[in-house]
């Protein structure tokens, strides 16, 4: 698997950064948000409370105006508007362009915003069962199948970048936690000869993983379990553990708890990694982060993080972050030991 020749990063990043302009415009419209923040500050708690929004997505939310210099927080945690947002989007000044964005007030994806920040739940992608969920939806063939296929083709781009930036000379064995198609494997292995991997993913795209596996003529070095991976047991004896592109799609209980899952079973010297597109730990970046941020929660129970964030969970279990560095397409890694 080789890098591609081009960086295609601003192919990636109108995908990834769809649901920002939305967003936006519920605030503007929907919430007035700036106008009242700039009247005055809060907390995101606070806010919360007084527009009746959920705490995850308004996170995401008020992530974005900062990355974007809208927003600007205090020692104290309230945010309120920053210069620009007052000369353009509150109430009263000459230069309002609030206007400008309420003929985008019907679109689709601004009801969907408003959903997501009200009920907290997912608003696109409907399951067999009729849930608003990628994750339900994941559960159908088609679907599995479709967006299988788009987090493949992301991959091909990625998993050379990761296993670049891997000291892999070391491990032995891989485990890939909800690996999709098992790109990342396969990346990893062929950039490392002594390597051996195992997928866990769940049905249907277990299916898929192995197929795809299978065409890479990888199937004697690397196997598919199986599993949910919150309910099941993980195969032991692998001294790498591999997120990637996976902590994004649940909230900060369900990431703590893939986190302790993957502690109790890593071996005596073993390594966490996850690799994703990470937060600035200020959360005031990257503006593409920012904006890619608002798409997941929308779509999923997640949203994205910061390794300080990311730092809080682990501390208890011994462990910490002892590397960082970027790979492509603006996502990083983080690498996790324990510190014991």
């Amino acid at each position: 698997m080789q890098a591609p020749r081009h960086d295609p990063s601003a192919i990636y990043r109108y995908r990834d950064s769809i649901a920002a302009a939305d967003s936006l415009c519920a605030a503007i419209i929907d919430l007035d948000l700036f106008t009242l923040l700039d009247r005055e500050p809060m907390t995101l708690s606070a806010l919360c409370g007084r527009l009746g929004i959920h705490p995850r997505p308004t996170d995401v939310m008020l992530t974005l105006f900062t990355a974007n210099q809208f927003l600007a927080r205090d020692a104290e945690g309230r945010f309120q508007a920053t210069p620009m947002a007052r000369e353009f989007l509150v109430a009263g000044s000459p230069f309002d362009a609030r206007a400008y964005y309420r003929s985008m007030a019907e679109r689709p994806g601004v009801a969907d915003w408003i959903r997501v920040l009200r009920t907290g739940k997912p608003a696109n992608w409907p399951g067999e069962e009729g849930e608003a969920d990628w994750h339900a939806a994941m559960r159908t063939e088609a679907f599995a199948e479709s967006f299988t296929a788009a987090m493949d083709c992301r991959g091909r781009v990625l998993a050379a970048a990761l296993a670049a930036a891997l000291d892999l000379r070391q491990a032995s064995r891989l485990l890939d936690i909800g690996g999709g198609s098992g790109v990342y494997s396969i990346g990893c292995i062929e950039a490392a000869p002594q390597l051996r991997a195992t997928v866990i993913e769940a049905a249907p795209v277990d299916a898929i993983a192995r197929r795809t596996i299978a065409a890479a003529g990888c199937a004697d070095r690397i196997a598919v379990v199986t599993a949910d991976m919150f309910a099941d047991p993980w195969p032991e004896a692998h001294d790498l553990h591999l997120f990637s592109n996976v902590l994004h799609d649940w909230d900060e209980p369900q990431c703590r708890e893939l986190l302790a899952k993957s502690v109790g079973c890593l071996p005596p010297g073993g390594r966490i990694v996850i690799h994703d597109m990470l937060l600035d730990d200020d959360k005031a970046g990257p503006l593409w982060a920012a904006e890619y941020s608002v798409l997941l929660a929308g779509v999923t129970q997640g949203r994205l993080y910061a390794a300080r964030e990311i730092a809080g969970w682990i501390g208890d279990h011994g462990l910490a972050i002892t590397r960082s560095c970027p790979t492509a397409l603006g996502r990083g890694l983080i690498e996790i030991r324990r510190t014991g």
